[in-house]
């Protein structure tokens, strides 16, 4: 397997202007890190997306670490302003953006639900009809580029392990997948391991996630913390640190043959660095411990 840390995880420090996503490859490279995922294209100096794609993908190959994938957002439930087909115009335009960046895996959600005061009387069967197609439009095109796609277990509506599962089925196309999050699935208080291994088989790519979780029983342990579905109190955690069985998920993917990348997606309030150094060498050590078990 190979170890990818995702540029979500060094969020703080592009919003405090203390790095940028340039800077972010030499920064992966110098930790060990096999390579990079960018999440959205965030330009620092004035160029254009693709201007900027471009930039990042000539640092990655001169840097020496590849682009393991390029996460993206979208909604084809609500569209482009309710337009579905702007909406998948839309997310083929950033299959462009992962052509120059050198990335051979795209993810973008599906969507967030029903636009707020019409969803009435349908649930995600309703909606995966025309999910599956907009998925199936985009993945074909992407195809034609030697790039896969994937929607990752994101967003509350299609985050469920069961929804996730009936879309990659209803899409049933081999150029499309499951971006895995472990800790994704307790957002929706969902069991990660029993979650991860339903999902193990249609995994393109992993999210190594992990949670603080209390229960919501408990008082609210304030700033830091969000709420899941069913209102457990969740904070994001040092791969290790927190309550994800991030060990079990991994030895749950290798027994399906899962050998693709796992990239740290870090969410913690503890100080970016040392949270994802601290994260990666624990990881490097549960994939060990998961290989020799099995």
């Amino acid at each position: 397997m190979k170890i990818a840390v995702s540029s979500y995880s060094f969020s703080p420090l592009f919003h405090s202007g203390s790095l940028t996503q340039f800077d972010c490859i030499a920064c992966a490279k110098d930790m060990g890190f096999d390579a990079i995922e960018f999440v959205d294209i965030l330009p620092h100096d004035g160029s254009s997306e693709a201007e900027y794609a471009k930039k990042l993908g000539e640092e990655t190959r001169r840097v020496g670490i590849s682009v393991s994938n390029f996460t993206i957002g979208a909604d084809f439930l609500k569209g482009c302003d309710g337009d579905v087909n702007a909406e998948i115009e839309r997310v083929k335009k950033k299959i462009d953006i992962a052509i120059l960046l050198g990335a051979t895996g795209v993810r973008h959600d599906a969507t967030t639900g029903f636009p707020v005061g019409t969803r009435e009387y349908r649930g995600f069967d309703d909606a995966l009809p025309l999910l599956s197609d907009a998925c199936h439009k985009v993945t074909e095109y992407a195809a034609k580029y030697g790039i896969r796609t994937m929607v990752e277990n994101h967003g509350f509506f299609c985050q469920d392990s069961d929804r996730v599962e009936k879309l990659v089925n209803a899409v049933a196309n081999p150029n499309f997948g499951w971006l895995v999050d472990m800790g994704n699935f307790l957002c929706v208080d969902e069991n990660p391991i029993t979650a991860v291994g339903r999902a193990a088989p249609y995994a393109f790519y992993v999210h190594a996630k992990d949670f603080h979780v209390k229960s919501s029983m408990l008082p609210n342990p304030g700033e830091g913390f969000f709420c899941s579905r069913g209102g457990n109190y969740l904070r994001g955690a040092i791969i290790g640190h927190g309550d994800v069985p991030i060990k079990q998920c991994i030895t749950a993917l290798k027994k399906e043959g899962f050998d693709g990348t796992i990239a740290i997606e870090f969410e913690g309030i503890e100080d970016t660095i040392k949270g994802i150094r601290i994260g990666l060498a624990n990881l490097r050590r549960y994939i060990s411990e998961a290989e020799s078990s099995i």
